[in-house]
Formats: structure tokens, sequence, C-alpha cells
């Protein structure tokens, strides 16, 4: 290969690597609607929703942080994402069956209506049955019919979408994050801590197989990601379930060494807890007075004791 061609080919390469690649954290503001009749399916915009209609309360209608190339989005989108620049906008449209999947007439199926619990038996229902979800579409008598196709099932969509801005931080790639997991970004913060560890001290004598390891306590650094829980953060199912891998995918992407989640738990006593509260509310100085109340002769009691030892 000439001089020539190798730096053609150089620059080749760069093209192909210019703008957003594989792990890059982009914000993206996005609509998704069904392409036959242009329902929303999902939205960043809180306008966008309440124009369609969807009930917008107690929902945080902003921008999403995703990654690319991690599966975040559906696998056409990531291909637009990537080698695009920020303030980048574009259109993508997903055929159903890469989407939420075709629709499967064999997933419509009649069970037994004692599968279902009583305040869920009316039509439109979502049930879960056998460990799969599934909407009711009728109950007659003893039988249910239950449509466990994906509600987008044989849907094409359209997924309109604005690249914001590259996340370069690393708090707000963990919020965004716990964000996509949760659906809502508590508190983040990352600082490094000096921590004491145990560590294995090299042995100089490598004959002795059986010796037990020497270790020291060495103070080492830390990078450490702390989240302040909220109320519903913890009570939250995708967190109760799955912390632990939520914490590991974090830990990898965003090079952290450790998580540590802290929860803060304000408000006044209202009354005396701890012993007071054990003990009926009693003061602590009615409870010098009920101990001098209280006549004890040791030598009585001891007497006592020695008689209930010589009988046994």
């Amino acid at each position: 290969m000439s001089d020539e061609q190798q730096a053609e080919a150089e620059q080749v390469d760069e093209e192909a690597e210019s703008g957003i690649q594989d792990g890059d954290f982009v914000r993206l503001a996005y609509t998704v609607r069904t392409v036959e009749d242009g329902d929303v399916v999902d939205t960043t915009s809180k306008e966008v929703a309440e124009e369609a209609e969807i009930d917008v309360e107690g929902y945080e209608f902003e921008p999403r942080v995703v990654i690319v190339g991690a599966g975040h989005v559906f696998p056409d989108v990531d291909e637009a994402l990537t080698g695009a620049e920020v303030g980048d906008e574009g259109t993508v449209e997903i055929a159903a069956a890469d989407a939420f999947g075709e629709y499967d007439d064999d997933d419509v199926r009649t069970v037994s209506a004692n599968k279902i619990g009583e305040d869920d038996r009316y039509p439109g229902a979502q049930v879960q049955i056998d460990g799969e979800q599934g909407r009711l579409e009728t109950i007659i008598g003893g039988r249910a019919r239950v449509n466990f196709n994906h509600p987008l099932a044989g849907k094409d969509l359209e997924y309109e979408y604005e690249i914001l801005d590259i996340v370069d931080d690393r708090e707000e790639q963990a919020a965004g994050l716990l964000g996509m997991y949760l659906q809502q970004a508590p508190e983040v913060w990352v600082q490094t801590d000096e921590v004491e560890e145990e560590q294995v001290v090299e042995s100089d004598d490598d004959d002795d197989e059986d010796a037990e390891p020497e270790t020291e306590t060495v103070t080492v650094e830390k990078d450490t990601l702390y989240i302040e829980a909220t109320p519903q953060m913890t009570m939250n199912q995708q967190w109760m379930f799955s912390k632990q891998q939520i914490a590991q995918d974090i830990m990898q992407r965003l090079d952290i060494d450790r998580v540590i989640v802290q929860e803060t738990i304000e408000g006044g006593m209202g009354g005396m807890g701890g012993l007071g509260g054990m003990m009926g509310g009693a003061g602590g100085a009615d409870i010098e007075e009920a101990i001098e109340d209280v006549d004890i002769d040791a030598e009585e009691l001891a007497a006592e004791l020695d008689a209930d030892a010589d009988e046994e």
C-alpha cells in the first residue's frame, strides 16, 4: 500500500470514528408514536403528553440519558445515533418485529377464572397467570380469555429524537442510569474516600504451602458513588429486586469502586421514645422513686436461695 493509500485509509477510519460512538452517554429528547394512528407511546415532553391526553401526574418529563450501543434504545435508533453529532435531529421508523414483536394469535388463551383474583375480574385488567403478564379480554362463568401479547405487539413505531448533548460528568451519568432503571433520579455524588482494607503480604518463604497467608492493613483510595435514597426509591420494585445488578452496572460503566446508599430520616421524637416509651412513659425521677420504694434484704434473699438449693 502506498503512502497516499495509507493516508486515505486512515482518513476513512477517522471519519468512521467521528461523532457519537458506542459507550457514549447522550441526553435525548424524544417522542415515540405508532405509525398507523399516531398514538403517543412514550415521550420526554410534558406538552406532547398533555396534547395526547396522557395522565402526567406524578411523572417526570425531562430528557433522558442513555448509553449508545447498550440496548437502552431500539437497535435502529442506536444505529442512527452512532456517528451523529450534538444537535442532530431525526426520525427512525421501527418495524413491529424490531419493536415489541409481531402479534401472535396463539398468545391469546383461555384459562380458568380461578387463576384471577376477584378484584381483577373485569375486561382490560392487567393480570399475571403462571408468571406471564397479560390483559383480560373477557370472563364468562369459570373461563377467562387473556391476551398475553405485548400491548404494542404488531405495531410499527416512529421514534422522533433530538441529541441535546454528550454527558461526561460521572454524577450526571449515574443519575441518568438510575433514572432509566427507576423512572426517577435520586440525588447522587461521587467522592474519593480513604478506606482501610486487608491485603495479603507476599512471603519470601514459598516452600511452606500450608502456611497461613500474612496480611496487613493498608489505606487505599476508592471512588465512591453515594446515593441519597428516597422513600419512593426504597419501595421501587425494580430497586428492591435488582439493586445489586444495578449497582454493578453503574460501577462497571462509570469506573466506580463502590456504591453506598444512604437514607435520611428526619422529624421530631414526638414524645419520649427509647426506654421511656418502653416503660410506659415513666420519667427518670419516677424510676428513682420506684427503686427507693423497693425494700430488699440481701441476707434474707441469700438465705432463701440457699434453702432452695438444699431442697434440690
